[in-house]
Parts: C-alpha cells; structure tokens; sequence
C-alpha cells in the first residue's frame, strides 16, 4: 500500500476542547466524537494511513485572554510532543500559536520548535478577526521565514456575524471562504513575497482558491491592489503554496488542482475526527483508486510531498511505510 501522511489531522484532548468549544454549540457546528489517542491510532490502521502530523483544531487557543492562551498554547504542545514521543514513527505535530498576541506566539514559536522539537505550526485564517496579512503579525512572519517553517493554515469562522445568520454549519461555506480571505490578504499585502522560504500548506484545497484563480489573475492584470510590483502574480504564488485534500478528494477538485498549482503541491488530509469515520477511511482509499491521478501523482499526494516538507518522515518515506 502507498506511504501514506494525514497533514490534517486534528487532536482534541479534554482540556482544550472544554477551554475553546461548548459541548452544545461546538465552533464550525459539527461536534466530533470524543478524542483519544487509541482512537486515533484505530482510524490510521483502519484507513491505511501510516503517520499523521497533527494540529488541534478550530478556534485556535485564544479566546479573549492572553494569559490563558499562552498557557493552554503550552499545554497543547507539550500534549503534541508527548504523542509523538509515545508513538515514534506514527505521529508528527504542528505547533499552535496564541494569536493574535504577537509576543506570546514569538514565545511559543521558539519552545515548541527548539524545546519540543515539533515539525511547524497551525496557524489559523484569523484569530479575533485578525486575518495573517495583517501588518500587526508581520514580526511573526519574520521570525517564520528566519526559520524556514512549514505553517499548515486551517480555517476560522469568519468575525463578520451576518455570516452566521442562515442556519448553516460554519464547516460547509464559511471555513471555505475564510482560508480564501486569508490567501488574498497573505498574497495582496506582499507577505507571501517577503517569506518566500516558509513552506505554507492551505486546508481544503485552499478553500475556494482554485476556482477563483482567473478571478485572481484578472484584478493582477487591472493592478488595482497596491504593491504589484513588489509580489509575484497570484497565478505564480499559488504554484509555491501546497494545498491539502481534507474534504477536497473529489476527481474534479484533484483535476483543477493539476492544472491551478500542480499535484506536486498537493498533500493528503482526512479532516479526523470531524469527518465520519467511514468518509474519512474512504477519502484516502479514492486517491488510492483514482483513475485520474499517474501511480507517481498518487504517491506524491498521499506520502512524498509530505515527506519531503517534514524531515521526521524522511526515513519512513524511504522505507515504504512504519506500519
């Protein structure tokens, strides 16, 4: 079976679903089943999958306090840290950020990245209505492009109430189009050019970006955005981005994705444990069986690229699968 690695792979220990989500109202509106690792564990072996990079989930660990993020940002690492060293060979871990408190995240950047020894960090489309173009988190993004880091982007809810108000799961449109607003904002105030050696992977197939594309390309040609000769188009940008499969595995989102950045650029991600477990077994096993894909794409999708952006996967990678 193909190496396979579950970019978007989500960890929800006790603590932080009870410090970030009510029970009866969860953040996305789709409450998971409870988490744990043998669970986890229990879906790779079921759906083939040999390692999975995880990141805790919507809506990041900021909540309104400080203080209270940057402790429940620590707690989560040293959680993620722990799993990977419980079970070498089947787990790697983004670090979280306690957004939008720049000082804090600069903190935890650098212990959860030289203490903890984790493989990068989940950032996410805003956090308290701060999306990650603004100016405000720019020397997060220095230290980010210092280090070379590989920055996996997940959706928040948009801040804007009114796209609340239709009786709709943030989780079908909403997350979709704020990952969009985050990769126009990252691309249009230039922070995609000044940290062109940060390794980004965007949930979802980038949201609604590959459809977007020529709407993208149009505004480049009018040049109505300031600041164009300063970035490369939208068109070259997102050829350098890498976009992940969670919820995105279709035959058609897969074709777009060749022709707007390049399988090359695609990775695997099963969204668990907010997809139903039998989805998100069968999401792996259609790109297993995809009659579009060349037996190399496949390889890239499912494992290869994956390896290469996280060095922890490397030997694995080599050797065909750790299961």
């Amino acid at each position: 079976m193909t190496f396979t690695v579950d970019i978007h792979h989500h960890i929800l220990p006790d603590f932080f679903w009870r410090a970030t989500n009510e029970a009866d109202n969860p953040v996305g509106g789709i409450t998971p089943p409870p988490w744990s690792a043998a669970a986890a564990l229990s879906f790779l072996d079921d759906a083939g999958i040999d390692v999975a990079v995880t990141s805790i989930s919507t809506p990041g660990v900021h909540t309104g306090d400080d203080a209270a993020a940057r402790a429940l940002a620590r707690r989560c690492n040293e959680f993620s840290a722990e799993l990977v060293k419980d079970h070498p060979g089947r787990f790697a871990g983004f670090a979280c950020l306690p957004l939008p408190d720049v000082d804090g995240a600069l903190l935890e950047l650098s212990y959860a990245l030289d203490e903890l020894n984790l493989d990068g960090v989940v950032l996410f489309s805003n956090a308290g209505g701060v999306y990650l173009g603004d100016r405000r988190l720019w020397p997060l993004f220095e230290e980010l492009q210092r280090r070379r880091a590989v920055v996996f982007v997940h959706p928040n809810a948009s801040p804007d109430p009114s796209a609340h108000r239709l009786g709709l799961p943030d989780s079908l449109i909403d997350f979709t189009a704020d990952t969009t607003r985050a990769i126009a904002q990252l691309h249009y105030s230039n922070t995609f050019a000044r940290t062109g050696d940060v390794k980004y992977i965007f949930s979802h197939a980038g949201g609604t970006v590959p459809y977007l594309a020529g709407r993208f390309g149009i505004v480049d040609d009018m040049g109505i955005i300031p600041g164009g000769d300063d970035r490369p188009s939208a068109a070259e940008t997102f050829r350098h981005l890498y976009f992940d499969t969670a919820l995105s595995w279709s035959d058609p989102v897969l074709t777009m994705l060749r022709s707007v950045v390049g399988l090359d650029r695609v990775v695997f991600g099963s969204d668990y444990p907010y997809l139903r477990r039998d989805l998100a077994v069968g999401c792996r096993r259609h790109i297993e069986n995809s009659a579009v894909l060349s037996d190399s794409e496949r390889a890239s999708i499912l494992g290869l690229t994956a390896a290469e952006l996280i060095p922890r996967l490397a030997p694995a990678a080599r050797d065909g699968s750790v299961r």
